[in-house]
């Protein structure tokens, strides 16, 4: 889950979304009221229920820099987590092409910056409000709102199959849906809904899809919460007495979640993050997120049901340097990925801008560290589908760096 921003950042985003309908002054004399480049190139609905109205509210932001056609160029789709996060603050502050910025920590006085690590310097880039109800989603009753993966995939079937249909060169496009956190459960459900319905669709009306990408995601609560005590005691959090008690709490929230008390489940959840946040004395930014680490990922990427894991897991793990500088690590096998980016918190692309823009250009086009090897030893059902994590932990340092998790599968 992610927190919200504060009231006066949403209400920028409100803001800078209005006056997209209006036209920046044109006067020799007068100053736009922000820059023309922080427009989306398009914004509006896309219609899920032509019936009662509902729909999805998008802002596309064209590659600045494409490196190819744009008939060619990749669509990045990128979903925020929550659940119930509208995705503007993955574009206004983590990876869109400008940045909602505060002055010396002032939330008083907000500005634009130019984000130098924006995802749509070589891809097209599809911020969507999802599920319908969030942001400037529109539900037309509280029942039309998805209460699962099944819904949010068909909900955003829908609404990317409007959006391709906007331009013909759309249609061509290889397209890569991305997102954080609680997208750790979107980007698969629409990821396998896409692989599904393409089957039942003719060449003409099938997705594109090329890629999905899960960044830190809360993808299998079961098996991700039950590691919450042995990373924080492994951190250096809490002591041998401290993970018992920690370890008590997680598994009171899982055995309520296999019980189906989601509300329950969920108290109990925090619960435990409280117990690890309550005794870590260190004050480094980055101890609540030990729901998504690490281990919190490696320990369901081992469950998965692919050929592939085997070899993955007896991999090399490699260096990897972004301008000639440590960047993180990553481990790769065939179409299995594992990224560590190095000073990164839960918002990977807030904390380490270049970084992360490097790992997802370079995912998507397959180049540097992240060059596709072993393919050929993968049955036709596996190749081509590609997957990276990205994870924080923490060593046991005097100064603390966080990594992150990210997962890319394509």
């Amino acid at each position: 889950m992610e927190s919200t921003p504060s009231h006066n950042f949403l209400k920028l985003l409100l803001f800078l979304s209005i006056l997209h309908s209006f036209p920046p002054k044109s006067s020799a004399t007068s100053t736009p009221l922000f820059p023309t480049g922080a427009l989306p190139t398009k914004s509006g609905y896309l219609t899920v229920n032509s019936t009662t109205g509902s729909a999805i509210f998008y802002a596309f932001y064209e590659a600045q820099k494409p490196s190819s056609s744009l008939s060619q160029t990749p669509l990045l789709i990128w979903l925020q987590g929550g659940p119930g996060c509208s995705s503007l603050i993955g574009n206004f502050y983590e990876l869109g092409p400008w940045r909602v910025s505060s002055p010396k920590q002032n939330v008083e006085q907000l500005a634009l910056e130019p984000n130098s690590g924006s995802w749509n310097r070589l891809f097209g880039l599809l911020f969507l409000d999802n599920p319908i109800g969030t942001g400037f989603s529109i539900a037309a009753s509280d029942e039309e709102i998805p209460r699962d993966q099944y819904g949010v995939a068909k909900h955003l079937f829908t609404a990317i199959t409007s959006f391709v249909a906007l331009d013909p060169s759309f249609k061509s496009r290889p397209i890569y849906f991305t997102g954080e956190s609680y997208a750790g459960k979107y980007v698969p459900a629409i990821g396998y809904y896409i692989l599904k319905k393409n089957t039942q669709l003719p060449a003409s009306r099938q997705v594109n899809l090329a890629g999905v990408a899960i960044g830190n995601g809360l993808t299998d609560p079961l098996i991700q919460v039950a590691t919450h005590a042995v990373n924080a005691y492994f951190s250096g959090l809490i002591n041998d007495k401290q993970k018992s008690q920690m370890e008590e709490l997680q598994n009171e929230a899982v055995a309520l979640t296999k019980k189906g008390n989601w509300s329950e489940a969920t108290n109990a959840k925090k619960q435990s993050l409280e117990f690890a946040a309550k005794h870590d004395r260190t004050g480094h930014f980055g101890h609540c997120d030990l729901r998504d680490g690490v281990v919190s990922t490696e320990a369901w990427m081992k469950k998965m049901k692919w050929e592939g894991i085997e070899k993955f897991m007896e991999a090399e793990r490699k260096v990897w340097n972004v301008n000639g500088e440590l960047a993180g690590y990553v481990q790769k096998w065939g179409s299995l990925s594992h990224a560590v980016v190095l000073g990164a918190g839960h918002l990977v692309p807030t904390d380490q801008a270049v970084s992360s823009q490097a790992m997802i250009e370079d995912w998507v086009l397959e180049s540097g560290i992240f060059t596709n090897e072993n393919i050929h030893n993968l049955s036709k059902n596996f190749q081509g589908f590609d997957c990276l994590l990205t994870s924080f932990s923490f060593p046991l340092r005097l100064l603390p760096i966080s990594f992150r998790h990210l997962m890319f599968i394509k």
